[in-house]
């Protein structure tokens, strides 16, 4: 078992919440600073194919910023797991853009770039309702 780093969890913690607050802001200089610019990166936005490279990555962010639309995020749930250079953040975005909410599921995976975190990839699945579903 590897022991708890709690600055490195809280470093990760940190790198996740600059990328939040990167989205919420639609600012495309954050959004490219933390995340790693190579082939290796995914991301999956709720309702789009699965996107890989930095390349594509960085056109729907900037596609998803000029689109008009403005969310505002209140993040629950997270928690953070750290393995030496990976970690990964799982988190409940709730999402309000006017009238209209959303959850969206998300994990977020990073890795230890010259001793900063990079994010290495997105997944973001809507959540469903579940009143009337019988669960």
């Amino acid at each position: 078992m590897v022991p708890i780093n709690d600055a490195d969890r809280d470093d990760v913690l940190g790198a996740n919440r600059r990328f939040y607050d990167a989205f919420e802001s639609q600012n495309i200089d954050a959004m490219s600073e933390i995340w790693e610019h190579s082939d290796r990166v995914v991301c999956n936005h709720p309702g789009w194919a699965r996107l890989r490279g930095w390349p594509a990555v960085a056109a729907s962010w900037f596609a998803i910023f000029q689109s008009g639309q403005r969310l505002q995020f209140v993040l629950t749930d997270e928690d953070a797991v750290v393995i030496g250079d990976a970690a990964w953040v799982t988190i409940d975005e709730n999402l309000i853009d006017g009238n209209v909410q959303g959850t969206v599921s998300a994990v977020n995976i990073f890795t230890r770039v010259d001793e900063a975190w990079k994010l290495v990839a997105h997944l973001g699945t809507s959540v469903m309702p579940t009143a009337g579903l019988g669960t």
